[in-house]
C-alpha cells in the first residue's frame, strides 16, 4: 500500500436475492438489485477513493467464498472481512483452510440481528474469538447500542485482537440520544487495540431529511475518544444509497476532519484500515 491512498473499509457485494437478502425490505427498494465491483470502481475513481474493504452481508461461508473471488478479480478490492461459524467445533480446520487467501483478513457476525444482548460474551463464540489470533485475523463488531454493555466486557476479554467497531455502534442519530451510548464507547476506546469506522451513519438518520450537524456530536465523541490513529472511513455502500449518494457520505467525513492535520486526515481516510487490516 502506497502512502496516502484512500481506503473504504467498509462496503458491500451481492447478487440480489429475495429470500437470502429478506432484511432488505420494501421501503429499501433502491437497494434490491445486484451491486458488484464493476458499479463501485467508476464511484471509488470519481470520488478519489484508490480501494476498499469488502464486508460479508450474508452469513453463510459460501458468502465468504465469493467475496473472496471479487477480491481475486479486481485488485482495488484490496482485503476481505468474510463470515465463519465462530462457534462451530472445526473452527481451527476451517481457519487454516482460509489462510491460504492473503485478501482475507478477518471475520464479522451478524450481532445486531441477535436476540441475546450479551451474544458475544458466550462462552462458545469467545473461543471463537480467541482462535482467530494464531491466524492474525481481525473481528468487526456489528452492535445496536443496546449491545454496548455486552461489548464493553468483550474488548475486555481480548486485549491483543485486533477489533474494529462498524458504523460507531450505530448511534441513535434520528432522536439525538447520546449519553449511554457515549458512555459505553468511551469505555471501549480506552482498550487502545480497538478501532472504530466513521460509517454507516446517514441510514441511522431521518433518510430524508438528515443534516450533517446531526452527526456532529457523534462524531465528537469518536474522535475525542478512539483519536485519529483508530478510526477509519467507511462508505457503507450500498446501503448508504438508502440516505445519500456516495459523495455525500464520504463529504460527511471529510468535511468534519478537515479540522485536523493532513497527516491526520490520511490517516483517517486510508492509513488505519492500511494498517488495521495489513493491506
Amino acid at each position: 500500500m502506497k502512502p496516502g491512498m484512500v481506503i473504504d473499509s467498509h462496503q458491500h457485494f451481492w447478487k440480489y436475492h429475495p429470500v437470502r437478502d429478506a432484511w432488505i425490505t420494501d421501503d429499501m427498494s433502491v437497494i434490491q438489485a445486484d451491486f458488484l465491483p464493476h458499479h463501485l470502481l467508476d464511484i471509488l475513481q470519481q470520488n478519489g477513493v484508490d480501494g476498499c474493504v469488502a464486508v460479508q452481508a450474508d452469513q453463510s461461508e459460501t458468502e465468504t467464498q465469493f467475496l473472496l473471488e471479487l477480491a481475486d478479480e479486481h485488485a482495488f478490492v484490496k482485503g476481505v472481512v468474510g463470515w465463519i461459524d465462530l462457534r462451530a467445533p472445526n473452527l481451527t480446520e476451517r481457519l487454516a483452510y482460509y489462510a491460504q487467501f492473503k485478501k482475507l483478513k478477518g471475520f464479522r457476525h451478524i450481532v445486531q440481528g441477535e436476540p441475546d444482548t450479551a451474544f458475544l460474551l458466550r462462552d462458545d463464540f469467545c473461543q471463537g474469538i480467541q482462535a482467530l489470533a494464531p491466524f492474525d485475523l481481525t473481528y468487526d463488531i456489528l452492535v445496536y447500542p443496546i449491545q454496548l454493555a455486552a461489548v464493553e466486557q468483550f474488548v475486555q476479554r481480548f486485549p491483543a485482537q485486533r477489533l474494529v467497531i462498524d458504523h460507531m455502534a450505530k448511534p441513535y442519530c434520528k432522536t439525538g440520544e447520546i449519553e449511554s451510548w457515549e458512555k459505553s464507547m468511551r469505555a471501549i476506546a480506552a482498550a487502545p487495540n480497538v478501532y472504530c469506522k466513521i460509517s454507516g451513519l446517514v441510514t441511522e438518520a431521518d433518510w430524508q431529511r438528515w443534516k450533517p450537524a446531526d452527526f456532529a456530536p457523534y462524531l465528537d465523541v469518536v474522535l475525542e475518544a478512539f483519536g485519529p490513529q483508530r478510526l477509519m472511513y467507511g462508505s457503507d455502500w450500498p446501503v448508504c444509497l438508502l440516505a445519500g449518494e456516495y459523495a455525500q457520505v464520504k463529504g460527511l467525513v471529510t468535511d468534519y476532519i478537515s479540522r485536523l492535520s493532513a497527516a491526520e486526515q490520511a490517516a483517517v481516510m486510508g492509513g488505519n484500515a492500511a494498517a488495521f487490516y495489513k493491506l
